[in-house]
């Protein structure tokens, strides 16, 4: 693991707060209708974050050089690699909750938010664990090795439709609200006057709300949506803050990497989604450079204890980054037979 130390300069700290809170204004302008994103529109948003991300990078080369650049642009491009797993499962909330396209973005921004506060609380945490000790590493390690192997496993159930009605945040979320079973507008939340003005509508009149007599509000399928999304991601986490952990040990750069990652997600999910049926061994190359992590990260820590010199350095990580997820990319172009066959089978049970 690398051990570069930058600290919290001032001027770093203001360009890269700058840069990320000009970027989600522009983003909030752009999307703030509830109007589906065009592939191609989403297409050039996903280049434009990735050239936001490169500009913080380039800083990064000017002020602390061409190591911390490097670690930079290896945390964040771990992170997305490691996210595409997780907009795999947000597709899957989407179609079990029937969330239509035109409110997807809405609540993709709400998570987004909420990855980038529990981000920085998982970061501040895994960062201060390894100030006790090499032990720490071996115990992420473990962590992301251990993801690797479930997802390895789950491999052959991954066609199987959770029943999100049974998670732990839809549970929270009818303990706190009774429920408005039907989508209104995109609203998360409705008051008993919106309540009763549904009821009122003919077509309501089969309608029961999930509590008897008046109640202060009443929770809409978008918010248990919601709800189910940013549990999710905070189990996500759980994963991809150590493997961005075993990149750099410096604060500022494993959360300035994983915050640009973050903000790409919500146009990077319409790509994937348009593209999910041809990149079907992306999934493969996460599971690899899962391996990778874990891999170095042991390294890292056995060499407190054996003392053997083994490591992988900044620019190493990157191109293993880089090349593996080319190589899932382009077997999922050369080799699309698991797309075919699944859509053939998908044909012969109808």
């Amino acid at each position: 693991m690398e051990s570069t130390h930058i600290g919290f300069p001032i001027e770093t700290v203001a360009v890269f707060v700058g840069l990320a809170v000009g970027a989600i204004l522009i983003d909030m302008f752009a999307h703030r209708d509830d109007k589906p994103i065009p592939l191609k529109s989403a297409v050039l948003w996903t280049i434009f974050w990735i050239v936001a991300a490169m500009g913080f990078a380039g800083f990064l080369y000017v002020h602390h050089g061409a190591e911390v650049a490097s670690l930079f642009i290896t945390g964040y491009a771990l992170e997305k690699v490691l996210s595409v797993d997780n907009l795999f499962v947000m597709m899957a909330i989407f179609s079990w909750f029937a969330v239509p396209d035109g409110y997807r973005h809405r609540v993709l921004y709400w998570g987004v938010i909420g990855a980038i506060v529990f981000r920085a609380i998982f970061v501040t945490i895994g960062t201060g664990l390894l100030m006790l000790g090499p032990w720490v590493e071996l115990v992420f390690a473990a962590i992301v090795g251990w993801t690797a192997v479930m997802m390895l496993k789950s491999g052959d159930d991954e066609e199987e439709i959770e029943d999100y009605s049974q998670h732990l945040a839809y549970r929270m979320v009818k303990r706190f609200f009774p429920l408005w079973p039907k989508l209104r507008g995109h609203a998360f939340l409705l008051t008993q006057h919106e309540v009763d003005a549904e009821l009122a509508k003919p077509e309501n009149a089969d309608v029961t709300v999930g509590r008897d007599g008046k109640a202060a509000r009443y929770a809409t399928p978008l918010l248990l949506c919601l709800a189910v999304v940013e549990l999710s991601d905070v189990m996500f986490a759980f994963d991809s803050v150590p493997a961005v952990i075993a990149v750099s040990k410096e604060p500022l750069i494993v959360y300035s990497a994983m915050m640009f990652a973050i903000l790409g997600l919500r146009t990077m999910y319409f790509v994937l989604e348009a593209m999910k049926q041809y990149l079907v061994h992306l999934e493969k190359a996460v599971i690899v450079l899962l391996f990778f992590i874990a891999a170095k990260l042991g390294l890292n820590a056995s060499d407190h204890f054996l003392h053997h010199g083994l490591s992988i350095s900044a620019s190493t990580s990157l191109i293993v980054v880089l090349v593996v997820l080319a190589m899932g990319i382009l077997a999922s172009f050369i080799f699309p037979e698991k797309a075919e066959e699944k859509e053939a089978e998908a044909t012969d049970n109808v």
